[in-house]
């Protein structure tokens, strides 16, 4: 008998298996998710940037590419230009039973690893769980810093409820530091990991970008992107 979920959470199914991949998208379907079915990397790659589920279910044995592959993807997107938000929980599907190949996944940013042949019942309640842990993503990742609000989904940012216009950069970095406001992040890493500059490069373009975040983010009168002196950049919550 199904239990029906009572959100309307949407799964993307990333299996080439003809048989799985219709017994878990009948089933699925019948406890009340939304689910569409990627047989393919590229293809699951693009329903994440389409669909934006709440949970994907990845095999890792895909025929034309390892599934570890689609996995890289998400959790090295920006939530900007590629339109995946990096946080998106996943559960990977695997027939490989050996501890080092659960670390392996878990490492590389898995939410819960599942060994084939599983029960049906079981996945259904480790997705309801990780659905729960990650229940914050109903906002869609939208980051609070004191007055300043970012939804990277839709690359909308309010200072005091206000909104303010950032270029695509001038946004990333911002997003950037808000990942840890009370964290300093050296000019070097903000090159490499928002740019995707080696940290051999200049670091000015960091600070000229930063200067005009500071500027714009003035509003209030107060700082919210702080330079430390000879480290890097941190963000503050504008008191």
């Amino acid at each position: 008998m199904h239990q029906h979920t009572p959100s309307h959470f949407s799964v993307l199914l990333v299996e080439d298996d003809e048989r799985t991949s219709a017994f878990l998208a009948d089933n699925l379907a019948a406890d009340g998710f939304s689910v569409a079915v990627a047989t393919a990397a590229g293809e699951a790659v693009r329903q994440t940037e389409v669909r934006k589920p709440d949970l994907i279910l990845l095999d890792l044995s895909l025929e034309q590419s390892s599934g570890l592959d689609v996995l890289d993807t998400i959790r090295c997107a920006d939530g900007l230009a590629s339109r995946i938000d990096p946080a998106t929980p996943v559960i990977v599907l695997s027939g490989r039973v050996g501890e080092a190949d659960r670390v392996r996944g878990f490492d590389r940013g898995v939410d819960d690893y599942v060994t084939k042949p599983f029960s049906y019942n079981e996945l259904l309640g480790r997705m309801r769980a990780v659905l729960r842990r990650c229940s914050v993503r109903s906002e869609r990742g939208v980051v609070r810093v004191g007055e300043l609000t970012l939804d990277p989904m839709t690359r909308q940012v309010r200072l005091a409820g206000k909104p303010l216009h950032l270029s695509v950069k001038e946004f990333a970095l911002l997003h950037h530091l808000s990942g840890d406001p009370t964290r300093v992040y050296p000019k070097a890493d903000l090159l490499r990991e928002v740019w995707g500059y080696l940290a051999l490069g200049s670091t000015r373009t960091v600070d000229a970008h930063a200067c005009r975040l500071r500027k714009k983010l003035s509003g209030t009168g107060r700082p919210f992107v702080l330079n430390v002196r000879g480290v890097g950049y941190r963000l503050t919550e504008g008191l």
